[in-house]
């Protein structure tokens, strides 16, 4: 539409004056020419309108486009700055837990003979290291039934040579938290002494080889600690 009021508006006068020059002598050749120039011109002026037009149409285009980048980054940068929060937030509440494993049972003293047992193997390095570790920690308390019921001292128990198959049998690689497993109920995991521990759920209570979780997901950087009310055997 807009091209045609274009055209109506700079080739009327033309092709009126090449009409004028018509009527003023006969249909002669120069006023036939000057019809065929104002018919070009008036095509031109509108192909010019047109070009125009959908040059503006392109800008517009190119525009909307450029709006619609400006929105794509925005929104990117809002979600990088939102992972970079997070992460950070994680990154404090890491920084807060306990360094290690052996950290977590050397701060309690009701795991005073799981220290001296772990440290007795030469096994505190291994369990200071990166991990993660999940450990499933007898108490005490667990060490003394344990103890009766093998008829050996302490000292004995220390003194074994399969000290050190015991306490990694407590261990297993990677990060299990109690959610975990739950999930697990009637599966096994591998220790790290290489047996598999069975896991089942008991009226919602974990268990571990016939030993009840009684409290879990004692975290450190390295891994977790969930006590138990047993000492666990390989074999």
């Amino acid at each position: 539409m807009n091209n045609l009021k274009t055209t109506s508006k700079y080739g009327a006068p033309l092709l009126a004056l090449a009409l004028a020059l018509a009527a003023c002598g006969d249909a002669s050749e120069e006023a036939s020419e000057a019809v065929d120039a104002a018919t070009e011109t008036a095509e031109e002026v509108a192909e010019d309108a047109m070009e125009d037009e959908e040059a503006m149409e392109d800008d517009a285009m190119e525009e909307e486009d450029h709006s619609e980048d400006a929105m794509d980054d925005e929104e990117a940068m809002e979600d990088e700055e939102a992972m970079e929060e997070e992460d950070a937030m994680e990154d404090d509440a890491m920084a807060d837990l306990p360094a290690t494993v052996v950290d977590i049972a050397a701060s309690s003293d009701d795991f005073s003979t799981l220290v001296a047992a772990v440290t007795e193997a030469g096994l505190v390095e291994t369990l200071q290291g990166e991990g993660p570790f999940t450990v499933f920690a007898p108490t005490n308390a667990a060490f003394e039934q344990a103890l009766a019921d093998l008829g050996i001292t302490a000292e004995e128990l220390l003194a074994r040579e399969d000290l050190a198959d015991i306490l990694t049998y407590h261990v297993v690689p990677g990060k299990i938290l109690a959610a975990d497993a739950i999930a697990a109920d009637g599966t096994e995991i591998a220790s790290v002494q290489g047996d598999t521990i069975a896991v089942s759920v008991v009226d919602g209570n974990v268990m571990v080889d016939g030993a009840t979780v009684t409290a879990a997901d004692l975290e450190a950087q390295n891994g977790v600690v969930h006590v138990i009310d047993s000492v666990i055997l390989p074999g």
